[in-house]
């Protein structure tokens, strides 16, 4: 009985706003307006179009329990979180890999560096076991205070979680750090734009 009634909570707070089925198209990709991590039903907080120069790289979106403006939001906000990103084009996951390494070098002091390494090593082995990412794949970063980090590719959780707060803000900060990899997409995903 205490699950069932969970889940109609869940249900019914998914229902709030907007239907749970609703979803917003950007480049053709169906960005849905509510997701469930851990149980717990989150809102699209925003979303948009990474570019790499003229290049469409991916659709981003992420989803909140309650609005984010800033990094120290996200990080601060309780309960689970989730960054997707569904590929517009192929992206070679070495690349991915090198852009999401350099945008944690633009975002994080040579102090925190060394603390994050384990982190970056382990996401690092989850991405090798992938040799590219076609259009219309997504891989999602989630967090869950109880757990930590899971890395989703392809609909597939990628290793066990990572349960390393310094490194998943780390992470996060290459799209909504002072260095973000793509201002336009960081503003959409605070809700910008």
């Amino acid at each position: 009985m205490h699950k069932t009634m969970q889940i109609l909570c869940v249900l019914g707070s998914l229902c709030w706003g907007a239907p749970a089925w609703s979803a917003v198209e950007i480049a053709g990709v169906q960005v849905q307006e509510t997701a469930i991590v851990a149980g717990t039903g989150l809102r699209l907080n925003g979303a948009g179009i990474r570019y790499k120069g003229p290049f469409k790289v991916y659709v981003g979106s992420l989803y909140a329990g309650k609005p984010i403006k800033s990094l120290d939001e996200l990080i601060a906000a309780p309960g689970p979180k989730r960054l997707s990103m569904t590929f517009l084009r192929e992206v070679k996951s070495p690349d991915f890999g090198k852009m999401l390494t350099q945008g944690i070098e633009d975002n994080v002091s040579r102090q925190e560096f060394p603390k994050i390494i384990p982190g970056m090593v382990k996401i690092s082995e989850y991405f090798a076991l992938h040799q590219s990412f076609s259009p219309g794949e997504m891989c999602s970063i989630e967090w869950d205070p109880a757990k930590g980090l899971s890395i989703w590719v392809k609909g597939k959780q990628q290793g066990e979680p990572v349960m390393d707060a310094a490194f998943f803000r780390a992470l996060m900060s290459i799209w909504f750090g002072p260095a973000p990899a793509d201002w336009k997409l960081k503003e959409a995903l605070l809700g910008g734009a």
